[in-house]
């Protein structure tokens, strides 16, 4: 038989083809083809038969095309998600007037809350460095950072329940 890169090599042109009629991007086509010709030859040594490679191929090709479309679907809806959080939190003009309770019972919380929260969501921190300089890995951190907001809102919701609701710009709480 001859070698499985040459005979996919050889329909190189016919293969990008048939990835560049389901996907509209050139580039992407390229990498799922580069990709599937990767994976075409780590497996050739269980390809015995040159009759079934261009079949078998064909059918790597379709499976890595639907593997890049729910790619994509996961992208845009991590996307869309993301916009929809940028857009809920503001800008520095917003920041000067949302309720400042929070500030009060941040001294309240657990130590290594407060510190994530004052590091990486009050002076914009990156993730990576502080949870290098906790020694934690990215992923610890992130659960951490959401149990202190956790907390900090079960605190909002205890003592100042309007601004944790509502998210009050004008707050008239006693603790401010």
């Amino acid at each position: 038989m001859e070698r499985v890169e040459d005979v996919l090599l050889r329909h190189r042109n016919k293969l990008l083809g048939f990835i560049q009629s389901r996907l509209v991007d050139p580039d992407l086509a390229e990498d799922v083809l580069q990709d599937s010709l990767l994976k075409a030859i780590r497996s050739s040594s269980t390809l015995n038969e040159e009759e079934k490679l261009l079949p078998w191929f064909y059918r790597v090709l379709e499976n890595a095309i639907i593997d890049t479309y729910r790619h994509m679907d996961v992208e845009k809806r991590y996307q869309a998600a993301y916009g929809q959080n940028e857009a809920l939190l503001g800008g520095p003009e917003d920041d000067a007037a949302i309720c400042d309770c929070f500030r009060v019972i941040l001294p309240s919380l657990k130590p290594e809350y407060r510190e994530i929260l004052e590091a990486l969501d009050l002076a914009d921190g990156s993730s990576d460095e502080f949870a290098h300089r906790l020694n934690i890995s990215p992923t610890n951190l992130k659960v951490r950072r959401h149990r202190a907001r956790q907390a900090l809102r079960q605190r909002l919701e205890e003592t100042c329940r309007m601004c944790a609701v509502h998210g009050c710009l004008d707050c008239t709480c006693r603790l401010t």
